[in-house]
């Protein structure tokens, strides 16, 4: 940590780097000012009374003057030598903050949804918002943050609804005014979907590829071919047990959106019939207790995928395809939301791809009607 005499250009041309560094003053002992990676200048004390470390923050360098911030310093660093609280106010860091909305709050995000959250917390927003206090933080500030994440709009999407959530649960705690989330009404990244589902001819190719590698690799072709009769997400049939099924069902205790059930085609039991019944799960782990790791299916899925001739297609889009047959097929958006285990029908459009033949189909049965007319 630097230590140089502070001085008003001074501060101004401190660089700003992609995390927080602090650069103390060699005038007054204990002050210093914080460089954050937003661009602002945070004035603070830092002083080590009887064993206990205090860190606070004095005040904003874009709007306070120096001297005027030596002078507050210096009183605060002597009402902590007299052990008394130094006349500041009230703050809490945001990664303070953030770490206890995370305790907090884990209950409403399922285990996997937490572990990708606090990698997106710490990847993400601490560089950023790290040292400033969640009070002060403005719709500025988010602004620029999401700006500065333009090169990784994917990263920018998936961190914004968390940091939503910490300031809004601020408010809730009383760290905040209410009604100040400065995340509200900012626009998202416009990302191009990945519009992908099989063609009839891309399933026939893809149906004779698994035929082709059913005999040397059984278990993973019935787990492609789950996928495609059933839509669930790879980490429902990843987990899924043989206590699940019965009544011709899947029970699934625990989905994305929680516990649901799985209606299935002949087809679809057929290939768990064909199964052996050798574990509790119905895709164990050859190494170890538990079900079967995703990176085997996935290491199948690449090799077929390859012969099929479908290489852009991700396992995923088996579920985009399930959907999408399903609403050309005549199922309503809500039926297919239920088939997909979607809480929101309105989650469901973005599966709701028609093929060309069916646009065409419905091009030319519209132009019938308007000619008749």
């Amino acid at each position: 940590m630097s230590r140089v005499r502070l001085s008003e250009s001074r501060i101004k041309s401190l660089k700003v780097r992609k995390t927080l560094y602090d650069v103390r003053d060699a005038e007054l002992k204990g002050f210093g000012v914080r460089v954050l990676p937003s661009g602002s200048r945070r004035f603070f004390i830092h002083s080590q009374h009887e064993g206990r470390r205090l860190w606070k923050t004095i005040g904003d360098a874009g709007s306070m003057e120096l001297e005027e911030a030596r002078r507050r310093a210096r009183e605060a660093l002597a009402a902590i030598r007299r052990d008394e609280p130094p006349a500041l106010p009230e703050e809490r860091l945001f990664e303070a903050a953030a770490e206890e909305v995370f305790s907090r709050y884990a209950r409403n995000w399922k285990p996997r949804t937490l572990k990708v959250n606090r990698n997106y917390l710490r990847s993400t927003i601490l560089p950023w918002f790290g040292g400033m206090n969640i009070a002060d933080i403005g719709r500025e500030d988010v602004q620029r943050w999401f700006a500065s994440l333009h090169n990784t709009p994917v990263a920018a999407d998936r961190s914004m609804p968390i940091l939503s959530v910490i300031m809004r649960q601020a408010e809730l705690y009383g760290w905040r005014p209410e009604g100040s989330n400065p995340c509200a009404g900012i626009r998202r990244y416009r990302r191009k979907g990945r519009e992908r589902f099989l063609s009839e001819v891309e399933l026939r190719r893809l149906a004779r590829v698994l035929d082709s590698h059913e005999a040397r690799y059984p278990r993973e072709a019935a787990f492609v071919r789950l996928l495609l009769l059933t839509g669930c997400r790879k980490s429902e049939i990843l987990t899924l047990q043989w206590s699940d099924y019965r009544e011709d069902r899947l029970f699934l205790r625990d989905g994305k959106a929680g516990p649901r059930t799985v209606w299935l085609s002949a087809p679809a039991r057929g290939v768990l019939e064909g199964l052996p019944r050798l574990d509790k799960w119905v895709f164990p782990s050859p190494q170890r207790q538990g079900p079967l790791s995703a990176t085997i299916p996935e290491t199948f899925w690449r090799r077929v995928r390859e012969e099929a001739e479908i290489a852009d297609a991700r396992l995923h889009d088996c579920r985009h395809t399930y959907a999408s047959i399903a609403i050309m097929q005549g199922e309503s958006v809500t039926t297919t939301a239920r088939l997909l285990g979607h809480n929101d029908a309105q989650t469901t459009l973005k599966y709701a791809h028609l093929s060309d033949r069916s646009v065409r189909e419905a091009a030319d049965a519209l132009a019938s009607i308007l000619v008749e007319n």
